[in-house]
């Protein structure tokens, strides 16, 4: 027969703590909340308000890292913080060369 099952699941990393989720539930309602009134109210021009929906949306993706992905906790705390800026340099290279191949590689007939 196979067998008996003797492994455990205990070896998670720590979760947060209530106080850190509340937290970042209130910084993600009020980074969402900020460019929703802003565009719903047209308080801004089409450049200011596109920089702001950019500027919102990259500090929302630092709260949802640190606050609810937990990336500067546990002993992999380096590494997670390495692999996240190499998908940073990835994306930048990215979309920085697809920006320049559809700018500079277009052939006026």
């Amino acid at each position: 027969m196979s067998q008996p099952h003797t492994e455990s699941h205990n070896n998670h990393g720590s979760h947060g703590s209530l106080k850190s989720y509340i937290i970042g539930f209130a910084l993600s309602i009020i980074l969402t909340i900020i460019p929703l009134v802003v565009v719903m109210n047209h308080m801004l021009g089409k450049t200011g308000t596109l920089v702001l929906i950019l500027v919102m949306a990259v500090l929302q993706f630092g709260v949802q890292l640190f606050f609810f992905m937990h990336v500067k906790e546990g002993e992999n705390a380096r590494w997670n913080i390495m692999a996240l800026l190499f998908g940073l340099v990835i994306l930048v290279t990215i979309v920085a060369g697809s920006i320049w191949i559809m700018t500079y590689n277009t052939v006026a007939h």
